[in-house]
């Protein structure tokens, strides 16, 4: 599979009959355009301009529709290819003169060379329109009619430079089969088989071993330095009830980057003493490093040891939350629980990578589940040690990757009832398999991007703050709570989204999603996986930003005795000032 097609041809092919190549110098195959690609590359680029899930910039569209004008670029011309050579349309290149098919050939490269950058012109300018829709669902005033056109060079520049390469990798192949026939005196056919498996082991091997190997160990290499150093602002602590302090058994030094700043964050003691309107107890903060410990089962345990020694497991709250791939745990999540306890809690956690959460998605996801399994199981086995009135509240906390991994310490709502007091997964990936049976399971007639499970007698799902009531019927402690933003491009991306359109773009679109975004097949897969590489680009209350209801998702799911919506104004001042 080539740029172009097979060596063998003297011409491109459109519809099964040869035309006039552009230019119309044989000699020079290097600048040579398929009409049948140009086609195709512009109806994907075209497509590629079309509503999707978060708004975005001319250059960022740019790139994304010429990665998608080139690959359509090589569907048309390999389609061309077949399309001449296996169907009865290739009975046509005998039909007609030579005169009748250059002359067709000629107008049809005029109307072509005519129509492409007329439509695409017109595309920018309808999709600058999209935008702007699409900004303003997402709070972000945007005018992009005139800028939104940057995107046209742009994507001309990305598309000839990927044409460029597959046609390099097509001279590759070209010339091993020359040598092929020429030097072993292998016949056209085997010689090109021959070629065309060499070339791509050649490749293959190539992309892997130099670039994407080398890329990552780079990557690694330089997130991992990176996980050495600490925030500005951020310093050890001298508190006995923090992970890193002079008493704990866990050094400073190996909690990595995002360790150090959980064990220090989080409200300072004039906040907590407003909230309990006296002296309040001294929070507690609990991490275990990559560095702590040799192997996750043995950090879980580190994690309950210190537990012990800051006497967590006699305080009112208890939370367990799973980071996210770098290590990092959402402070406004953690602090929301201890401004509403007033201190009276202690929070766990456990490094299980120092990669950031979309590469830690790729190859540390059965890590984050194996961190999250081991140490709730690991926390729930000491409190079970003691008696039954005498144990902290069990609360349960991921985000993004970390619900992942915490999911995975349960098997089913059920387990969760029976270890839980209360839990709060935030954006969770679409490849959580617990979210994914309940939302599959939902009750009839309720959509996707808002679903409702059993009446919403244990586990709910909200995108904002007046959903977390919602529906009206009693719901059971303890509770199950998953927010996730029609906008989420985190919690909806999956591979089934290549052939099979999804529920919620069957249904009435979510309330921050423009009403124009339709499925396509392969398209609206490559549209939301672009999506995911700037899912916090927006405001909170979209995308993958969720601050602004984390407060208000623990006052529904774990409320202290007699808390008010007072209550949780006063801390949301204290929070957000």
């Amino acid at each position: 599979m080539t740029a172009d097609g097979p060596p063998a041809e003297d011409g491109p092919v459109l519809a099964g009959a040869k035309v006039t190549p552009w230019p119309a110098d044989h000699g020079n195959s290097w600048l040579r355009a398929h009409p049948g690609g140009l086609i195709t590359a512009t109806a994907f680029a075209a497509l590629a301009m079309t509503p999707s899930l978060l708004p975005r910039d001319w250059l960022f569209q740019g790139v994304v529709s010429g990665i998608s004008a080139a690959a359509g670029y090589g569907v048309g011309v390999v389609g061309a290819w077949a399309l001449r050579r296996w169907s009865r349309w290739r009975r046509l290149r005998e039909a007609g003169g030579r005169r009748l098919r250059r002359r067709a050939g000629a107008w049809g490269w005029w109307l072509l060379l005519g129509a492409i950058p007329t439509v695409l012109t017109v595309m920018l300018l309808v999709s600058a329109g999209w935008q702007r829709e699409i900004a303003a669902l997402v709070g972000i005033d945007r005018r992009t009619t005139a800028g939104w056109l940057r995107a046209g060079p742009v994507l001309l520049l990305v598309a000839v430079v990927l044409i460029t390469l597959s046609r390099i990798v097509r001279a590759l192949y070209r010339l091993v089969a020359r040598l092929l026939r020429r030097w072993v005196g292998l016949p056209h056919r085997p010689a090109s088989v021959v070629a065309a498996v060499l070339v791509a082991v050649v490749v293959a091997s190539v992309t892997d071993d130099v670039l994407l190997q080398r890329a990552l160990t780079a990557a690694d290499a330089a997130f991992r330095a990176a996980d050495s150093l600490t925030h500005e602002g951020v310093e050890k602590p001298s508190s006995a009830t923090r992970s890193g302090s002079p008493n704990s058994l866990v050094s400073w030094d190996s909690l990595g980057r995002e360790g150090r700043r959980f064990v220090t964050g989080g409200p300072t003691p004039q906040q907590l003493d407003a909230v309990t309107g006296r002296g309040a107890a001294e929070r507690i903060r609990v991490y275990a490093g990559l560095d702590s410990a040799p192997t996750p089962q043995e950090r879980a345990d580190l994690a309950v040891t210190e537990l012990e020694r800051t006497g967590a497991f006699d305080r009112s709250v208890l939370l367990v939350a799973t980071s996210t791939g770098s290590g990092w745990v959402n402070d406004t999540a953690v602090s929301s629980v201890e401004l509403m306890y007033g201190g009276d809690t202690a929070a766990v956690s456990a490094q299980y990578s120092y990669l950031p959460s979309w590469l830690s998605f790729l190859v540390d996801r059965s890590r984050a589940e194996q961190t999250g399994r081991l140490l709730f199981d690991a926390v729930h086995a000491r409190l079970d040690q003691l008696p039954q009135g005498a144990r902290p509240r069990l609360l349960v906390y991921g985000e993004s990757l970390g619900s992942q991994g915490s999911e995975a310490a349960f098997s089913s709502l059920a387990d969760i009832r029976a270890q839980a007091d209360g839990v709060l997964w935030v954006g969770p990936p679409h490849s959580n398999e617990l979210w994914s049976t309940l939302v599959a399971r939902r009750d009839p007639g309720t959509p996707e991007v808002k679903p409702v499970y059993a009446d919403g007698l244990v586990v709910r799902f909200a995108g904002n703050a007046g959903e977390l009531t919602q529906p009206s019927t009693p719901w059971e402690a303890p509770r199950v709570l998953y927010l996730q933003h029609a906008s989420d491009p985190i919690v909806w991306w999956t591979p089934e989204l290549l052939f099979q359109r999804p529920d919620w773009l069957a249904e009435t679109r979510g309330p921050d999603v423009s009403p124009s975004m339709s499925w396509y097949p392969i398209v609206t897969f490559w549209q939301v996986t672009a999506d995911l590489t700037h899912a916090q680009s927006v405001p909170d209350g979209h995308g993958h930003n969720y601050d602004d209801l984390l407060l208000d998702a623990w006052a529904a799911v774990a409320p202290p005795d007699g808390w008010t919506d007072d209550d949780t104004a006063r801390i949301d001042a204290m929070l957000n000032p």
